[in-house]
């Protein structure tokens, strides 16, 4: 290819990208001019927007930050005083739990208090174990005469029963008799309720005119010496004294033990039918 040819090419390209470049600087001219808005326009209206009517958008907003109170100002903390109790009065919890105090409290102390003067106090009323009162000899002789033959003490847990004054020579031979031997003397003997054998309370049998007892069937006559059964030995004593005043004391401080099986210083044998059979043992 020759030169003159080349260059006509360079030429006609040189042309063509000017004409290109013409074309597209003509048309962004003309969409700039007809489309778009000058600075002056745009200000106007940015202005004019200012004076239209709220949207409704704007006006949800507004309805709502309207309905949320306000906060109210924090106050100053006040100091505090204490109430009156005459203000406040008592409650029914409150009388009734002071009221089982007061009375557990006053109960505890009546009790301490009775407590402390029976202690302190001698009692007048006989007590077992200690010299019991049971009465006059007189009326304890009249109650033994129209009872049968027996004087009943519940305070004394014994039976007195008159001793025959005739049998006493016999009696002073019998060593379990010696420390009652005084009672003895006054006419009277103080049996133990207990029965030798068990323990278990001996009655009278007013138609034999001993004691039987209904546990076992030990028998003893009215002087509590030993007649029959499984007892190991006659009823038990009590030492007894007559006063000046013709007052009878047992004394219940000291049991002392019944006499041997086979004494039998009083002789008395069975007046009438037994209250227990089958007692059998020893005569």
């Amino acid at each position: 290819m020759s030169s003159s040819a080349i260059i006509a090419i360079a030429v006609a390209a040189i042309v063509l990208l000017a004409a290109v470049v013409l074309l597209t600087a003509a048309r962004k001219s003309d969409v700039r001019g007809a489309g778009a808005l000058s600075r002056e326009t745009r200000r106007r209206d940015k202005d004019a927007e200012i004076d239209l009517p709220p949207s409704g958008k704007d006006i949800e907003r507004a309805a709502s930050a309207s309905r949320i109170p306000a906060p109210a100002p924090a106050a100053a903390p006040t100091a505090w005083v204490a109430p009156d109790p005459e203000d406040i009065g008592v409650s029914r919890r409150q009388f009734l739990n002071r009221a089982t105090v007061t009375l557990m409290t006053t109960g505890l102390a009546t009790f301490a208090a009775a407590g402390f003067v029976a202690f302190l106090w001698p009692t007048a009323a006989p007590v077992f174990g200690g010299k019991v009162n049971v009465g006059k000899i007189d009326d304890i002789l009249s109650t033994i005469r129209s009872n049968s033959g027996f004087f009943y003490s519940s305070s004394a847990r014994s039976y007195l029963t008159v001793y025959p004054s005739e049998a006493l020579p016999k009696a002073k031979g019998v060593k379990e008799y010696a420390p009652i031997l005084s009672g003895l003397e006054s006419g009277l003997m103080a049996s133990y309720q207990k029965c030798p054998h068990l323990g278990c309370r001996v009655p009278q049998c007013n138609s034999s005119q001993w004691f039987e007892c209904p546990c076992h069937g030990s028998q003893y006559n009215r002087v509590g010496e030993k007649k029959g059964g499984p007892a190991p030995r006659g009823m038990d004593h009590f030492a007894v004294s007559v006063g000046g005043s013709g007052d009878v004391i047992i004394d219940t401080s000291t049991v002392f033990t019944g006499a041997p099986i086979g004494v039998n210083t009083s002789g008395q044998e069975a007046e009438g039918p037994h209250c227990i059979t089958g007692g059998g043992g020893h005569g």
